[in-house]
């Protein structure tokens, strides 16, 4: 496997309106058919965390995708920290509290 469709994993935080407007079933569905593990979740401050393991280029489609985001979102700012893998995902899922990390 080439470096670019290495296992990479990162945290990816979108700001904008992204919470009440589908976003997080939005990720989870692009995370899914990018064959990407980890998981979604709204934060306290209105933003988004995405965190995500799988290969680079699709957690770059994903980030890439995520600017877009469902018809009611608007995304102002999407920040992507790239984190060693941790290999503790197999799916990817909806996390519905903030504490639940």
């Amino acid at each position: 496997m080439s470096a670019a469709g290495s296992h990479s994993a990162a945290e990816i935080l979108v700001e904008g309106r992204v919470q009440g407007v589908g976003y997080r079933i939005f990720v989870q569905r692009k995370a899914a058919q990018l064959g990407l593990a980890g998981y979604v979740m709204n934060l306290k401050d209105g933003s988004v965390r995405v965190r995500v393991e799988g290969g680079r280029e699709a957690i770059e489609e994903l980030a890439r995708e995520l600017t877009k985001g469902p018809p009611l979102a608007r995304v102002e700012s999407l920040a992507v920290t790239w984190r060693p893998p941790t290999g503790r995902f197999t799916t990817f899922g909806v996390r519905y509290a903030e504490f639940d990390s």
